[in-house]
């Protein structure tokens, strides 16, 4: 089931929904129950600017760690091309026999790899997973071979296997790790709070007056939700180098 926050223009939704209802209910708390002195609205002169500056400070913080692992996964992608491609040219220290047999699989690895990377479907990415799981094991079949029938230099195979079952582990997790949710809460949390305090502290009731600070914080929300979410967003990593080399391959 998809979370919310695979969603972004839902975060971006429900962000600036509940932050505007909070603006407006600090305008009815201080207007119609709570009406706030004059001494009292300095002091939140001095809280509200904090309170802002916190928000600001954690959407810098989750922003930088989405950001990082954008980067991450753009990383990995050009690691898992090299360490493919290097496999690829290693597959002729092995037997003609057992060469080609590595580089069909490696075509059909490299096209499970580039599904990993564009699919959005649910179904469809665990179908890929577990054909990607069974092309790997049957390439350090080979290998493993290769390297009991003493074949010339087979260590250098082997470890380029290796490589390639690395990368794709390592790009694996950058996929999957994700800003918290607690994170997450207590953002929306001191967002909220901002926009009740700046109500609050307010002496008009036009509703046009506390658009200004939901709609950024909100835009802001929608930017880290979409980098963090890499199957749904608008900012995805394209798997280019993968690409090409699947081309240059299926060309050979």
């Amino acid at each position: 089931m998809r979370s919310i926050l695979d969603i972004p223009l839902a975060v971006f939704a429900l962000s600036l929904v509940a932050m505007s209802l909070s603006a407006q209910l600090g305008v009815f708390l201080q207007h119609r129950m709570l009406p706030l002195e004059e001494d009292a609205r300095l002091d939140l002169s001095l809280v509200i600017p904090a309170t802002l500056t916190l928000l600001g400070l954690l959407i810098g913080f989750s922003f930088s760690l989405a950001t990082n692992r954008y980067d991450q996964r753009k990383n990995y992608e050009v690691a898992e091309a090299n360490a493919i491609r290097t496999e690829s040219i290693r597959a002729d220290l092995l037997s003609p026999s057992d060469a080609a047999r590595v580089r069909g699989l490696l075509r059909d690895y490299l096209e499970q790899r580039v599904l990993f990377y564009e699919t959005r479907d649910k179904p469809q990415l665990e179908r890929i997973n577990a054909q990607t799981a069974q092309l790997q094991s049957e390439l350090w079949s080979v290998v493993e071979a290769g390297a009991d029938k003493q074949q010339r230099y087979p260590i250098l195979a082997v470890s380029g296997v290796n490589d390639v079952l690395n990368s794709q582990g390592y790009a694996q997790s950058a996929w999957q790790y994700r800003l918290p949710a607690a994170a997450w809460l207590f953002m929306f949390a001191v967002a909220i709070f901002s926009s009740l305090l700046i109500g609050y502290s307010s002496r008009r009731r036009g509703a046009t007056l506390f658009v200004v600070v939901p709609l950024t914080v909100s835009i802001a929300f929608f930017l880290i939700a979409d980098i963090e979410s890499p199957r749904h967003g608008l900012i995805r990593v394209v798997p280019e180098n993968l690409i090409s080399l699947s081309q240059s391959l299926r060309a050979q």
